[in-house]
């Protein structure tokens, strides 16, 4: 197949490219001209066009001839600072143009688009009792990045609804790439250091903390391996009856962070410290059975598989992720 890639350089991106490249696709990506990521896909064997997602002549050129669409190209939290704006045009203005370059084509691609599930509001009063699901947790957007991903799903169903073109929408968790949850800063006494709760604990010596809520129950999340990310978009290319489609994707389970961080303690031979913190907590979960019967997505990186590869990749180990940066 021929597959166009938006956010190539991204971490779920370039591992995208990577895995489609492997098993025989011809890949295309739209890069921003200014990306300083590029370097990262050298060697392998895509196409790379130049062009913006507020451009519709640059969106059409990309979208030509390909068979599947991965509209993953977006204004984040973490890559800014971007203005209300910015997240406007790119996130909004942006799907729309791809939507209008997809549907332009003489035979419409499967347009996969990458949500967020930061449009849930994860973070209440004693944490979510219930696991979250796509098709019952309502949407409650807090801050322009959510809203205009938000936006960009309404769109996407839109032209499903109205056009019949075939779109996917896939809501991504957290998403740590090559080694990333090693340094995650919130099981670190040095990423946490600067909060009202731990004024007096740090005295310069790096220690792990394992986070729990005013009824000493340990903070719990629900995050995922890019490698799995990766599995469920290569699904989502193929699976039949999915068009119009809302799928919520994530790792094989939540982790509970006295699990990650004894688990961190032992391998890196950090000790740890426990902290009780005020406030609405970390504290919630995914339902995947959406995932599992529509797209056969069996997720394989756990929060233990994700630290002794982060280790094994720091350590020189060829994990099969491209770096992040």
């Amino acid at each position: 197949m021929s597959v166009l890639i938006t956010g190539i350089t991204g971490r779920i991106g370039a591992n995208l490219a990577r895995t489609l490249v492997n098993e025989g696709h011809a890949v295309r990506g739209l890069v921003w001209p200014r990306d300083p990521r590029i370097d990262k896909l050298n060697g392998l064997d895509v196409e790379l066009v130049t062009g913006s997602l507020t451009e519709p002549r640059d969106v059409l050129a990309a979208a030509k001839g390909v068979s599947t669409v991965y509209h993953l190209g977006a204004a984040f939290q973490g890559g800014g600072p971007f203005s209300e704006t910015d997240y406007f045009d790119i996130n909004v203005r942006g799907t729309f143009n791809m939507l209008e370059a997809a549907r332009a084509q003489d035979k419409p691609p499967t347009f996969i688009f990458a949500g967020t599930d930061a449009i849930y509001e994860k973070y209440v009063p004693g944490g979510l009792a219930e696991p979250i699901r796509e098709d019952r947790t309502p949407r409650r957007c807090r801050g322009w990045y959510a809203l205009s991903k938000s936006l960009g799903e309404e769109l996407c169903t839109g032209y499903w609804s109205t056009y019949q073109l075939p779109v996917v929408i896939l809501r991504f968790c957290m998403v740590f790439g090559a080694g990333e949850i090693l340094g995650f800063p919130q099981f670190r006494l040095s990423g946490l250091k600067g909060r009202p709760e731990f004024k007096g604990m740090w005295q310069g010596t790096e220690r792990l903390v394992v986070l729990k809520d005013q009824n000493g129950r340990p903070y719990k999340k629900h995050v995922a391996d890019v490698r799995d990310i990766v599995l469920g978009c290569r699904l989502a290319m193929s699976a039949e009856g999915v068009s119009g489609e809302t799928i919520q994707l994530a790792g094989p389970a939540p982790f509970t962070w006295d699990e990650a961080v004894t688990c961190l303690s032992e391998r890196l031979g950090i000790p740890f410290v426990e902290a009780v913190l005020k406030g609405d907590p970390t504290f919630y979960e995914f339902d995947l059975s959406r995932a599992r019967r529509l797209l056969g997505f069996k997720p394989g990186y756990d929060i233990r598989r994700m630290i002794d590869d982060a280790l094994a990749y720091r350590r020189g180990g060829d994990i099969g992720v491209l770096p992040t940066d």
